[in-house]
């Protein structure tokens, strides 16, 4: 005996599906591809707009950095950035990393090892421990912070290359330390970029400026 399926109960035919996911396809394109985008670009730019280009930093009416990517710096006047393992250069925004290398791997002892000579050469009456983050990269190669002990570290350093009291140095290093978000969030930190900028106001260095004296 033949059974007889309502037309109804039929499965429905691929030519059926065709119009009603095209549609789709289209409003969900226009949504999140071009609607989402221009609404929280104008949000960003409206509230937010020194973040939402980039959160640069200025001086004299030129870009000289942003808050958000360190910059290396070598002259003994300035505050010097944690070591970065970005290539094919230092800092390098294009290829943020760090250097997969282990605790016990040679290749990072030695690298640690050298960076403690080279700060030690830089200040030989500076007896204080070297910390952490001036020897070891971060995660991103990019971090433009430093510790505030990092930077007390540097402070006599800085001050007798700049013929500045210690106590001022030490006075710009404490107006410079970013707490942490709500009190909650993070440490405590210190904006090398923005803290070399300032030490430039309280006495420019010779014979280069902050905004180049940071190593290619």
């Amino acid at each position: 005996m033949s059974i007889r399926i309502p037309r109804d109960d039929l499965p429905a035919q691929p030519s059926g599906l065709l119009r009603p996911a095209v549609t789709l396809f289209i409003v969900l394109s226009v949504v999140t591809g071009l609607i989402y985008p221009l609404v929280v670009t104008r949000v960003a730019q409206t509230a937010f707009p020194h973040q939402a280009n980039g959160s640069l930093i200025t001086q004299g009416g030129k870009v000289v950095g942003s808050e958000l990517i360190g910059q290396s710096f070598s002259m003994p006047g300035y505050f010097w950035s944690r070591p970065s393992a970005t290539g094919p250069m230092a800092y390098n925004a294009a290829a943020s990393g760090g250097s997969n290398l282990g605790p016990t791997n040679p290749a990072l002892v030695d690298a640690v090892k050298a960076r403690i000579e080279e700060l030690r050469a830089a200040d030989p009456g500076n007896t204080r421990p070297v910390p952490v983050d001036l020897v070891t990269a971060s995660a991103s190669g990019l971090d433009p912070h430093i510790s505030p002990a990092a930077a007390e570290f540097q402070a006599g350093r800085v001050a007798q290359a700049r013929g500045l009291p210690l106590s001022q140095v030490q006075a710009l290093v404490q107006q410079n330390i970013e707490g942490s978000f709500l009190g909650l969030l993070g440490e405590s930190r210190v904006n090398v970029l923005a803290l070399n900028l300032a030490l430039d106001v309280a006495k420019p260095a010779s014979p280069a400026p902050a905004a180049n004296a940071a190593k290619p």
